[in-house]
């Protein structure tokens, strides 16, 4: 396929992307799903916000151990394998979910332990399955590429907590045991999944092997900045933990509340990511990034402030589509400028910094509520994360400068 075919060729034709993008709808929105029950379970054994920060903190653990394990597994074996062992045993783990409450043996510290084992799947599946897309498409579909697979990710976070939501108010199992079947259908689908194929990386494994995606970013700013404004702007913003607080002693709302809540940044990303695959942007790029990064200062301040439900809803979506952009425009670069046998271990270095950010954030999050309130740390997060993007343009001058995605610098 030559560079102009690509450009024009639809993705939706494209049948090795078209199974990737299913799969990945299939087992994200299973770990939605998987969120907002465990997150109301959690809510109704304890009624503690420092728990709900606490399953933000179990999920982070495992990806903080294993990131350099799972970069280096993705360079070295066949990343559909690795996808596809993670998916089945995160069937397993939900599985567990619903037999544990069905038997009512399902407690807090079961269903931390649980977590814990899909985190460390989500560890080794993330990387894999970021890695996996330069081998399924064209160089030059990339940027769309990208965006597309980002869209998959926010159909799964609106349809996942909207399913989720509403299947809990019938029963927990009927949640847990979807999400098992779509961890399998994922499983099957990636499979499917035809990839160019390279030379597996043979060096011995050592120290600096295992490090070279930390070095690779440190020594690339356009990157280290681009990760480093998301990681602090969503420490300390991260909202989602403190959601079933707000669904049901701000908004008065029931499980059903609480899935609207967690899908309406996923409607936001969406829109986001439809109109980037049709219309990436091609100019000014660093003042995108932060103006994406300040906008989602905003919508924190103004949904810690509101007692309106459809507003709350609306600025969650601001706030998604805000997130969105920068996330796109991050692995576009990452993807474009990282070598196809480094690519594994540099995405898990990317992957650490995203799960230390959405995780530790809705730790932050959890333990100043229990301090403070839920409504003050909320606004503190939007506080802060307004902060980072003053600092972060003095820091990171050179990401602020940079302007187009049109060619990779190495």
């Amino acid at each position: 396929m030559t560079s102009d075919d690509a450009l024009h060729t639809p993705l939706s034709r494209h049948r090795p992307f078209a199974f990737y993008w299913v799969s990945r709808v299939s087992s994200t929105v299973a770990l939605q799903m998987q969120a907002v029950a465990v997150g109301w379970q959690m809510y109704d054994l304890t009624r503690n916000p420092l728990d709900l920060g606490l399953v933000g903190l179990t999920q982070f653990i495992p990806a903080a151990l294993l990131v350099l394990v799972a970069g280096h597994v993705a360079d070295r074996y066949d990343r559909r394998m690795i996808a596809r062992t993670c998916q089945i045993v995160a069937a397993c783990a939900t599985a567990t979910l619903a037999i544990g409450t069905f038997a009512g043996w399902m407690t807090r510290e079961s269903l931390l332990a649980v977590v814990f084992v899909t985190g460390a799947c989500r560890a080794f599946e993330q990387t894999t399955l970021t890695t996996l897309l330069p081998g399924i498409v064209p160089l030059p579909m990339l940027a769309r590429a990208t965006a597309a697979a980002a869209s998959a990710g926010q159909v799964a976070v609106i349809a996942g907590p909207a399913m989720g939501g509403l299947l809990y108010a019938v029963s927990p199992i009927v949640v847990y045991s979807l999400c098992c079947t779509l961890y399998i259908t994922a499983s099957i689908l990636v499979s499917m999944v035809q990839v160019q194929r390279t030379v597996p990386i043979r060096e011995p494994v050592s120290a600096t092997m295992l490090f070279a995606g930390f070095r690779y970013i440190r020594h690339n700013p356009l990157v280290l900045g681009a990760i480093t404004l998301d990681l602090f702007a969503v420490i300390l913003g991260g909202v989602f933990a403190l959601l079933p607080v707000f669904a049901r002693d701000v908004f008065g709302t029931d499980s059903w509340g609480l899935g609207l809540l967690r899908a309406s940044p996923g409607l936001g990303a969406l829109a986001a990511a439809i109109v980037m695959t049709h219309w990436p942007p091609r100019r000014h790029i660093g003042r995108i990034v932060f103006g994406a990064v300040g906008l989602y200062g905003v919508a924190i301040l103004v949904f810690a402030l509101s007692h309106w439900f459809a507003l709350s809803m609306a600025t969650l979506a601001i706030l998604g589509a805000a997130d969105m952009v920068s996330v796109v425009i991050r692995m576009t670069l990452i993807q474009l400028e990282t070598p196809d046998d480094m690519r594994g271990r540099v995405s898990a270095v990317n992957s650490l910094f995203v799960s230390a950010s959405n995780q530790l954030g809705e730790f932050r999050a959890g333990l100043m509520a229990s301090w403070l309130g839920t409504i003050p740390a909320v606004v503190i997060g939007g506080v802060g994360a307004l902060l980072v993007v003053a600092a972060g343009r003095k820091v990171f001058s050179e990401l602020y400068r940079f302007d187009t995605l049109e060619a990779p610098r190495r």
